[in-house]
């Protein structure tokens, strides 16, 4: 999993049912603009709201429809539930799994490196580590990583702390190991392809694929300069529609563009109107 991934938010109908038509037309959609490799049921797709058999079906749904890798969210608190969700996602024709750091209860890296060793033995497909300690309060430190990044079955991690100097400590401690390490932060993507990752899975790129994708394209052309100033003319439609306005500001976000992004499911609420003019004029600025 190299390049510009998408954890792609999942489209619900007015009554807060899976829709499924616009999830295929949205998985379309990004492919075309250039994705390099798709992410259902990751942080910004809702699959905290959504039961283990929806999740699996969302999966199923995108394999289906397009013809790049899939990665797909498998995580949840308890280890037994992954292992179902993880089958299940192998089941539906996902190419590796993204596991997220087991939350709610804390845990100290001796349980989680067993957490995700025991995961990785059992999983039919590639394991992909997931921290993303703003959301979970979980942070698996760059020695676990280290550490984990040995197993045959671990293929990489997708590090959405947003803490570059952990991230270079990452990418030291996983050098000798085919292992790709992929930002989660679409504010630093520029910094942590320079900084040495393989990639990023962003959630901007639900919103301006083309240019989370053309800050990779500059990389690899290095012209690192150039990417990084892309990047920055980013950051404040990033921040909207991730940490500020969360999935609902995604979506309007979307909207905005013309994408199929559907409805928030309960209990998050519709943007208001000065939000959606605020997010309406970021949108324009970054993407036309």
């Amino acid at each position: 999993m190299r390049g510009t991934g998408v954890p792609l938010i999942t489209p619900f109908d007015e009554n807060d049912d899976l829709d499924t038509d616009r999830l295929r037309d949205l998985a379309e959609w990004v492919v075309e603009r250039g994705v390099d490799f798709v992410v259902p049921c990751g942080s910004n797709s809702e699959s905290e709201l959504m039961s283990v058999e929806e999740r699996a079906r969302v999966t199923e749904v995108v394999a289906e429809t397009v013809d790049v890798p899939v990665v797909a969210g498998t995580g949840h608190p308890g280890i037994r539930e992954t292992l179902r969700q993880t089958d299940l996602a192998a089941e539906a024709g996902a190419d590796a799994a993204l596991v997220v750091t087991p939350f709610y209860y804390p845990h100290d890296d001796e349980a989680l490196e067993a957490y995700y060793r025991e995961v990785a033995d059992e999983s039919p497909i590639p394991v992909y580590l997931y921290s993303v300690p703003p959301y979970t309060d979980v942070k698996l430190n760059p020695e676990v990583v280290g550490r984990l990044a040995s197993h045959d079955n671990v293929a990489g991690m997708k590090d959405s702390s947003g803490d570059l100097e952990a991230f270079q400590r990452e990418r030291a401690l996983t050098a000798d190991e085919e292992f790709d390490l992929l930002v989660g932060s679409g504010s630093v993507y520029a910094h942590a392809l320079e900084a040495g990752g393989d990639g990023g899975i962003l959630g901007l790129a639900n919103v301006a694929p083309e240019r989370a994708n053309e800050v990779y394209q500059l990389h690899l052309g290095g012209d690192d300069a150039a990417a990084r100033q892309l990047n920055a003319s980013l950051v404040d439609l990033n921040r909207a529609v991730t940490s500020r306005f969360g999935v609902p500001g995604a979506k309007a976000a979307m909207r905005e563009r013309g994408a199929p992004a559907g409805y928030a499911r309960t209990p998050h609420r519709e943007v208001d109107d000065e939000t959606r003019a605020e997010i309406a004029e970021l949108v324009e600025d970054a993407v036309v």
